[in-house]
């Protein structure tokens, strides 16, 4: 898609000529893009472009932009927001339009990254914050066997798991999409974490859940237990079972950074990663 008019609108809310646009790779849900202006300032435009983000983009974006602005005197490496086009009234589509970070990402890296990782997210836990609930990426509709599977039976056993009531949680502030391709680095210090539209409130564990099965599938099952070595059953299982019916649509943003990981090798990765936490 052409994202001149997003550009146009960019240069309005930044008082910049831009005269570079270079497309960001690593995430599926939005098209993100790198400005560079005349005077050597940088930023990142977010355009929601892809449903059903795009018609959920007024809270998503309105969210994410609070979200920055409340974190900006924390600890935390975040962007600034910029600019603000909820409904794309002038950008085309929605836009969110934030500063740029130092860095980049480090998906190809094994265990050196789990400890500045893991201390991250402890860091984003403490935030004194309180988002919306959470959501579950995990409802009924999702709960079918996928085809592609080896192990049919651990599937239906995941689904029975979530039938029950959930543990009680006490919460806190979560990222919720906390992952390898969220968070910007600089040798073995992250700069920058990013991606903060599903900010929310509930259990650490979900957090927790969601950056370990990310690392299972991209890395292996020793990566995701050197993580999480004593995974929560209920709220990994609800992280598991919110990338069917195919985890193949995180593997293509990994083969875009130039990783080789197959769809095939993602989903046996995810069957292993399942079978484990319900060993």
């Amino acid at each position: 898609m052409s994202v001149d008019a997003g550009v146009r609108w960019a240069e309005s809310v930044w008082g910049r000529r831009v005269t570079g646009v270079r497309p960001l790779t690593g995430g599926w849900t939005s098209t993100v893009v790198r400005l560079d202006a005349e005077d050597g300032e940088r930023s990142v435009l977010r355009l929601m472009t892809k449903e059903p983000w795009r018609q959920h983009a007024p809270g998503l974006l309105g969210r994410e932009a609070a979200i920055l602005d409340r974190l900006a005197p924390t600890a935390i490496p975040v962007a600034r927001s910029l600019g603000l086009d909820v409904i794309g009234a002038e950008a085309g589509v929605p836009a969110h339009l934030m500063s740029w970070l130092p860095g980049r990402l480090r998906l190809e890296a094994g265990g050196d990254v789990l400890a500045p990782l893991a201390r991250m997210l402890a860091e984003i836990h403490q935030i004194d914050e309180r988002p919306r609930d959470f959501q579950s990426w995990a409802p009924p509709s999702k709960r079918v066997v996928p085809l592609w599977t080896r192990r049919p039976a651990l599937w239906e056993r995941a689904f029975r798991v979530l039938d029950e009531p959930s543990p009680e949680f006490q919460g806190t502030f979560l990222h919720r999409d906390f992952h390898l391709g969220n968070v910007l680095w600089s040798g073995n210090e992250i700069t920058g974490v990013v991606d903060w539209v599903e900010a929310s409130w509930g259990p650490a564990h979900l957090d927790v859940a969601h950056a370990a099965t990310y690392l299972a599938m991209l890395h292996g099952l020793e990566a995701a237990i050197e993580f999480s070595p004593h995974a929560d059953e209920y709220w990994t299982v609800m992280d598991v079972v919110g990338y069917l019916p195919d985890p193949a649509k995180v593997a293509q943003p990994w083969r875009d950074c130039g990783l080789d990981v197959s769809d095939d090798l993602a989903r046996r990765r995810l069957d292993q990663w399942l079978g484990h936490v319900l060993r």
